[in-house]
């Protein structure tokens, strides 16, 4: 019990010490403060660990080189780098940029604080009529509305090369043609759509949760069909994201950021001639029972896993096999699927596994090492059961169940594998969600599915057109914002508690 009493002594114990330390600070400035530190660690953070991963990796290549050299062996020459403390000072002081996110966390909580008293004093002067309650929320949900509108105006004021281009005009009666810069929007929108998908949550689930209070004050039970619904609605939204994620993974890779298609391929272990194959079934360059001269791409295929080359030969198999797509790993389909599984588990503990082992350090013992361990597995089970479903799926719709149902004749066969096959994949793939603990699927979820939501929207959009966005992010953020202050619950996950501890006064 001792190691539970100090667990539970600890939080307060901090808390009580950040209390102290602002108590010099003015009650309407602290949380600015708080929303300043917190952005500025997320935003500098894992910037500043990826560049001593850097120095530390090129420490180890130096001294490797020297050692070559002295063992009189030739070193790789490397380019040189900038000094580390040089490249520290400058990551750090980028974040005090005021167009920076850490500005932005300041000017949106500080702006909603301070213009919630505005807006407050004005409500109480002119709609009297109005009820105390019906002021606070609207002066709440106004003043967060403003202060987000111009804190993202100013985050996006930051010209980004990603989001311009550079275009020639020839204008009549020049002598040279010209060069323009075109501006684009777009660079804030993994951000508006986190706020739309947390504001959307808050929504349904206050609607859901009334809805509920009513039926239960009515003398009426609550059926079987809600309370099934009620369960299903978090892995149904994370298995929904996830069929859009893969299908732009599979097919418009360029509206996934580059660092999450790499995870993605990194975690699926794919060959990407398979992938090239299935997207030219789809374009209809490669079609089966007609040499299109798409034979060598699943030909060299072939070659390196020592397979007859008439099976990379759309006109000669209609369609592949099966077994290509299996990667070396027999014709079995449920054998390939299980050793997906097994695979994926391996490489997702040895993730996993380090970073719950981290947690034991705050409370060891036999208990904390067991529930870690547990942890970790069953988030490497749900990771290994998402990758083999894709590809069974993928196999349901090629071999066992696919051709029965929609035909074994060729242009059946190009429709499986003209977006079929890779369509049921995508579709079954996010169920594995219902391994995780039921706490975990709500933040899983909830972080995928502005990923999902991005896949449909353009990544560049024109410059004219950015205000939508910033209404749509400022309405969103409102709607969250108000609720936190009035109801902390509603706002599931990790952000709940966030928000509430930087916006309490």
């Amino acid at each position: 019990m001792a190691p539970t009493s100090t667990a539970v002594r600890s939080p307060a114990r901090q808390q009580n010490t950040l209390r102290k330390l602002e108590e010099p600070i003015p009650l309407l400035l602290r949380p600015v403060l708080r929303a300043f530190i917190l952005g500025y660690g997320s935003a500098v953070a894992p910037r500043v660990l990826t560049l001593v991963l850097q120095h530390v990796s090129r420490l180890r290549q130096r001294s490797k080189n020297a050692a070559a050299a002295k063992g009189r062996v030739d070193g790789v020459s490397c380019a040189p780098h900038e000094p580390f403390f040089v490249s520290l000072g400058r990551l750090l002081r980028g974040g005090l940029d005021p167009q920076r996110f850490p500005t932005f966390c300041a000017a949106l909580v500080g702006g909603s604080t301070l213009f919630e008293v505005i807006i407050s004093k004005a409500l109480s002067t002119w709609a009297q009529s109005i009820s105390p309650l019906a002021r606070i929320r609207l002066s709440r949900w106004f003043a967060t509305f403003t202060a987000s509108w111009l804190s993202l105006t100013l985050l996006q004021s930051k010209p980004s090369q990603a989001f311009s281009a550079t275009v020639v005009e020839h204008a009549e009666g020049a002598t040279s043609p010209k060069e323009k810069t075109i501006r684009y929007a777009g660079r804030s929108l993994d951000l508006t759509l986190f706020a739309v998908t947390r504001a959307l949550d808050v929504i349904v689930g206050e609607l859901w949760a009334r809805r509920k209070q009513r039926r239960l004050a009515a003398g009426k039970s609550w059926t079987a069909a809600e309370s099934a619904l009620s369960k299903l609605a978090d892995p149904a939204m994370f298995a929904t994201s996830c069929a859009f994620i893969m299908w732009a993974w599979f097919y418009h890779p360029y509206k996934l950021r580059r660092a999450y298609y790499s995870w993605i391929k990194s975690a699926a272990a794919v060959d990407l001639r398979l992938i090239k194959a299935l997207q030219r079934c789809r374009s209809g360059e490669l079609r089966y029972g007609e040499d299109t001269g798409q034979a060598p791409l699943l030909q060299e295929m072939c070659r390196d896993y020592k397979w007859p080359l008439a099976w990379g030969d759309p006109a000669v198999a209609v369609p592949f096999p099966c077994e290509m797509v299996h990667m070396g790993r027999g014709p079995s389909c449920e054998y390939h699927a299980l050793a997906r599984f097994l695979r994926s588990f391996k490489w997702a503990m040895a993730t996993y596994l380090p970073l719950n082992l981290i947690l034991v350090a705050r409370s060891p013992g036999l208990a904390s090492l067991r529930k870690s361990v547990k942890s970790a597995a069953r988030s490497s089970a749900f990771l290994g059961a998402y990758i083999a479903l894709f590809y069974y799926g993928v196999c349901l719709a090629r071999t066992r169940l696919g051709p029965h149902v929609l035909g074994k004749d060729t242009a059946a066969r190009q429709r499986i594998d003209s977006g079929i096959c890779v369509g049921t994949g995508c579709a079954l793939c996010g169920w594995s969600i219902l391994i995780e603990k039921p706490g975990r699927v709500a933040n899983i979820g909830l972080f995928v599915a502005p990923r999902a939501m991005a896949t449909l929207l353009p990544r560049r959009y024109p410059w004219d057109k950015q205000w939508r966005e910033t209404a749509v992010f400022a309405a969103s953020t409102a709607v969250v914002f108000t609720c936190v202050l009035e109801n902390k619950a509603r706002v599931r996950g990790f952000l709940g508690t966030v928000l509430a501890t930087v916006l309490e006064p």
